[in-house]
């Protein structure tokens, strides 16, 4: 964000006045979206004001901005793509962990490197074709231009010729394939040029004849350059049509690498041939003074420049760059040609420093300091550059380099360069919150501060739990109450599983279980929590289930705890020790169910057995006796039988009389809160005058066993 400017609009003060703002008290505030990386903006008393603060109702406006601008779509294309590469070459990254250090380098691996380096390269260049091309576009103007895609192709495919040459050809000179990268990218002369020239009868006489053939020779196009030589036969002086001639075969026998087994032989022709170039200067330096114009041009002067290119005269080849309107890359490009044919990789950053001196880049130009940083040897500032061009650049460019050993040390909070770069472009993905999944790909292949930041963004990752769209399946829920987890929930819990982010996965389902207990949904709740291990959050859960009794009554409750019930036999089985006091609860919660289900089924004497074995049982909890028994008074009222053995009606008793003992020793919080929860107004006072009327059932229950028993 640094060095970044946002406007707001409406303005708050006048433009230019921002000390307005200070001197009504005020100052701005931002804070971050947890979801991505957009920002909101908002007045609010300066620190230091002295002023009275702003009345309590006053309306102020919130300001959202983005850091970045969103991945359109053909950009979330692009960015797709790549991933595959990307992936790949951690896989690559990956396996050489497990192997000696210098695995990684071998030619085999090395080779690997340079043909997913030329993937990206060549996967640019799709968008860079795609981008220029004319077409219309309904959604409007494209997000990065043509010309931008066309600077990642000439920045990526340089680093590939530069740093990852052919396994075997790390010392071979340099010079032919710089200019062929010279040539695909920076195409001079023009094929309108070329095509304009060979139309005309004598072609010398147009002013661009001799640019453009030295062009063509400077550039080692050899096929245009002996085309337009030839023509020169037809040329007035004699002189220039011997000399054209011999130009011919000296252009057309000119050496190169790759017509060579071994570069000494290379090197023994290119000195066999440099011979024939001076016999050509010495041929030149004959013809007379006056011999040397014709009606339109100085040709022996434009020849000579020729012939001093084809010597390797460097002094000649940077003066005719410059005449000709070219930059410090063609000289470069030239130097490793025509002056030092044997020049190397290593040898190379000296070059530059030499033309740089007379012909310094464009430094507003990011291509083109891209350009030099990479040809001087600096591989970390042409990374600086890079990522303001394109984050997306320096991230891919950074994540190659590292490994070939090409970067410093970590110098920022122990975070090694590459990583940066990598977590510098994941923010940007993150702009965009669907591009979830690729964010955390990039910021989990850093170190354990990109594994952090990746686990922060899995967590706030929308499970869109509510959703009943089209695409979801009817039995989602049936599936999670089985055990398995689906959807958006199921992407975070694979990516989780993928990168051994246990804790992550773990935070997901908590929020989930959440999630799902605000809309009263408990069983898949209680799913969630088991997934996580959340054993405290499985208390929880249940506690709403059974706040469900005092909020809604026994039957939603019953409803309620039902759905949590299929939950309770795969707890016991997979889980015990610690948690067990906690799935101890969730087994109060069904079976006191089960209890209310069997009343409204007015099956009393199962009900009135349920009760009886949760008291001996111990399963149901301290808190929760005053309610069941109020409950068992209906049950100890009914006319037409005895419900209760002697033994469980003496249980009641005895729970009675605890809790009557302990509530008047000071400790009704821990019997009578829920109950008087069910009484309106009611507190503890009011729970105990309605357990009077539980003493008073089992009295007569007592009494009308009696009699019956008589």
């Amino acid at each position: 964000m640094s060095g970044e400017l946002f406007n707001l609009t409406p303005p708050l003060v006048p433009a230019g006045k921002p000390e307005d703002l200070l001197l009504a008290g005020q100052s701005l505030a931002a804070t971050l979206s947890p979801l991505d990386n957009s920002l909101a903006v908002f007045v609010t008393n300066a620190p230091t004001s002295q002023l009275q603060n702003r009345p309590p109702g006053e309306e102020q406006p919130v300001y959202f901005s983005s850091i970045d601008a969103v991945p359109s779509s053909e950009r979330r294309l692009f960015i797709t793509d790549t991933l595959v590469i990307f992936a790949a070459f951690q896989n690559l990254i990956k396996t050489s962990r497990t192997k000696e250090p210098e695995w990684l380098q071998n030619e085999h691996n090395l080779a690997v490197m340079r043909k997913l380096a030329i993937d990206y390269v060549n996967f640019i260049k799709e968008c860079w074709i795609h981008a220029s091309q004319p077409a219309p576009r309904p959604e409007g103007p494209l997000q990065f231009s043509g010309d931008h895609y066309r600077s990642l192709y000439t920045s990526f495919s340089l680093f590939v010729v530069l740093y990852l040459p052919e396994p075997g050809y790390e010392e071979a000179p340099v010079g032919e394939e710089l200019m062929e990268w010279l040539n695909i990218h920076f195409i001079e002369p023009s094929t309108e040029e070329g095509d304009h020239l060979s139309s005309l009868q004598s072609p010398w006489e147009d002013e661009s004849f001799w640019p453009y053939l030295t062009r063509a020779t400077l550039r080692g196009l050899s096929k245009a350059s002996v085309f337009f030589l030839k023509t020169l036969s037809g040329h007035p002086s004699e002189d220039l049509q011997q000399l054209a001639e011999t130009m011919v075969s000296l252009v057309e026998t000119q050496p190169r690498l790759q017509n060579f087994a071994a570069e000494r032989d290379f090197a023994y022709a290119s000195r066999r041939w440099k011979d024939k170039v001076k016999a050509v200067r010495v041929e030149m330096d004959q013809v007379p003074e006056d011999d040397r114009f014709d009606d339109f041009d100085n040709w022996w002067d434009r020849l000579s420049d020729m012939v001093g290119v084809l010597e390797g005269r460097g002094e000649i080849v940077q003066r005719v760059c410059e005449e000709l309107g070219a930059d410090w890359k063609e000289v470069c490009a030239a130097w490793g040609i025509f002056v030092d044919p044997r020049l190397r990789r290593e040898d190379l950053p000296d070059v530059v420093r030499r033309v740089l001196d007379d012909m310094p880049p464009d430094p507003t130009n990011l291509e083109d300091m891209i350009h030099t940083s990479l040809l001087s040897g600096k591989p970390g500032d042409a990374l600086l550059h890079a990522s303001q061009l394109d984050r997306w650049l320096s991230a891919h460019l950074a994540d190659i380099m590292d490994p070939l050993s090409l970067l410093d040390s970590p110098t920022q909070d122990d975070i090694s360069i590459r990583d940066q770069h990598i977590l510098a472009y994941a923010e940007y993905l993150h702009s965009d919150p669907a591009l979830w999944r690729i964010t955390v790909d990039y910021m989990y292949s850093c170190g354990d501060v990109g594994k952090e930041r990746g686990d922060q963004v899995l967590i706030r990752v929308p499970l869109r739990l509510n959703d009943r769209g089209p695409d979801s399946q009817g039995g989602d829920e049936d599936k999670i109450r089985a055990g398995n987890i689906v959807g958006v929930l199921k992407d975070v819990n694979q990516t989780c599983f993928d990168y051994r982010r246990e804790a992550a996965r773990r935070t997901v389902c908590k929020i989930a279980a959440q999630a799902l207990v605000r809309k009263k949904d408990y069983g898949l709740a209680v799913s969630y929590c088991s997934s996580a291990e959340d054993w405290q959050g499985l208390g929880r859960v249940v506690d709403r289930v059974l706040d469900e009794y005092i909020v809604s009554g026994p039957a939603n409750f019953a409803k309620y705890a039902s759905d949590i019930a299929p939950s309770l036999q795969n707890l016991n089985i997979r889980h015990s020790g610690s948690q067990g006091v906690f799935i101890h609860r969730l087994m109060f919660a069904v079976r006191y169910s089960n209890f209310q289900q069997l009343r409204v089924k007015r099956e009393l004497q199962n009900a009135a057995s349920d009760l009886v074995t949760m008291f001996q049982d111990d399963v149901a909890p301290k808190s929760w006796w005053a309610v069941m028994l109020c409950d068992a008074v209906e049950l100890l009222q009914n006319r037409s039988s005895l419900l209760f053995s002697a033994s469980g009606v003496n249980d009641l008793l005895t729970k009675l009389e605890e809790i009557v003992t302990r509530s008047c020793q000071g400790c009704g919080a821990d019997y009578l809160d829920i109950l008087a929860r069910t009484i309106p107004g009611g507190g503890h006072k009011e729970a105990l005058d309605r357990l009077k009327t539980v003493r008073l059932a089992l009295a007569r229950y007592f009494a009308r066993s009696v009699v019956l028993t008589n």
